[in-house]
């Protein structure tokens, strides 16, 4: 636009995201995610979408890093970031994109905490993998913690607790189990309006989230006694 730079833009994108962060946690949270959504979708090479062509990752984790730098080591530990290939209306929009497109940068992030989509992913060892080696002990004075994803919100079927703590034992392999932990792939209904075609009927879909949520975290639990943590 005349007389609005790209540079006074991103700027002013900047500190908005820095309010949207510091009001909620003055609102009473005790931790704030950045939604990713778009990192993996960055890195998608299509031909009838040339902007997916336009390698903008990079500049997205330069963006993100600059809102994190105007925060504490302190404020960071509660300062997360999540991905996933989308999961409005039961779909995905990158799904299919490698996965270590994405994760081999992520990292750079000088966030406290990932949130990272799993339970659905086919082959999850090289998943596993990549966050063991690009996971670090210091972004910056903050120690990173990989929230892995244990649950698929897409799929009716409830995964079990044991199902659970098996698939957080095995990730464990190939990351510090000090700096593992176990999330959702994706929230369980982004938008009020979010139709569940695989669940069939809202009330059936809510039933499954808790029931899921509950397993999620007694299947934390007994890997956390297997692990010895």
């Amino acid at each position: 636009m005349e007389g609005y730079s790209r540079e006074d833009f991103e700027a002013t994108l900047v500190d908005e995201c820095e309010r949207d962060v510091r009001e909620a946690f003055a609102a009473g949270a005790a931790r704030v995610s950045i939604d990713f959504t778009e990192g993996r979708l960055a890195t998608r090479a299509d031909p009838r979408n040339p902007w997916t062509g336009a390698g903008l990752l990079p500049h997205f984790i330069e963006l993100i890093n600059r809102v994190l730098a105007r925060f504490s080591a302190e404020e960071r530990r509660s300062i997360g970031i999540h991905t996933c290939p989308g999961g409005d209306r039961d779909s995905v929009h990158s799904a299919d994109v490698p996965y270590n497109n994405l994760l081999g940068t992520m990292f750079d992030l000088n966030a406290g905490y990932f949130l990272i989509q799993l339970a659905s992913e086919r082959d999850k060892d090289p998943v596993y993998r990549t966050i063991g080696e690009h996971l670090r002990d210091d972004a910056d004075g903050v120690a990173q913690t990989a929230y892995v994803g244990v649950v698929n919100p897409q799929n009716p079927r409830v995964e079990s607790p044991q199902e659970i703590a098996d698939m957080l034992v095995r990730a464990a392999n190939f990351l510090p189990k000090e700096q593992l932990g176990a999330t959702d792939d994706c929230g369980f209904s982004p938008f009020s309006l979010d139709e569940k075609p695989n669940h069939g009927s809202p009330d059936y879909a809510r039933d499954v989230a808790f029931q899921k949520i509950r397993n999620r975290v007694e299947g934390t639990r007994l890997a956390a006694e297997k692990l010895g943590v």
